[in-house]
Formats: C-alpha cells, structure tokens, sequence
C-alpha cells in the first residue's frame, strides 16, 4: 500500500500542536492581506493572532495531514 499524500494547501493553512492534552489544530486570522488601516486597533491586533479551529474542522485537517 503506497503512503497517503500530504495535502500542501492545508499544510501552509494551519499548524497542529501536540501536547499531552490532545491535539490542537491552529490557524491564523482571516482578511488580514491589505486594507488594515482601515481597522480598528483591536480588530487589527486580532488580526495577528492565531485561532484554535473548531472540532469538524480539525478532524478534516488531520485527515488532510495525515503525518503531522
């Protein structure tokens, strides 16, 4: 049987962590390419953050990357 195949999109998208805990799947903020000075101070320090995806998502992602 031949090995599975990385998916390179989702791979440059998201980071997995492992710890003992279990397994996070993180993902940096959305709409952040131009147009930021327009946001507010928040909004934009948001922006730079990056955001545990949720429970479907992740499932999706780890089958995705199936050697992280």
């Amino acid at each position: 049987m031949p090995k599975m195949k990385t998916h390179k999109g989702t791979a440059k998208r998201f980071m997995v962590k492992k710890s003992k805990k279990g397994t996070k799947v993180l993902k940096r903020a959305d709409g952040q390419n131009h147009f930021n000075s327009r946001e507010s101070g928040n909004a934009g320090r948001n922006k730079r953050s990056d955001n545990v995806v949720s429970l479907p998502l992740r499932k999706t992602v780890l089958k995705a990357l199936p050697y992280c």
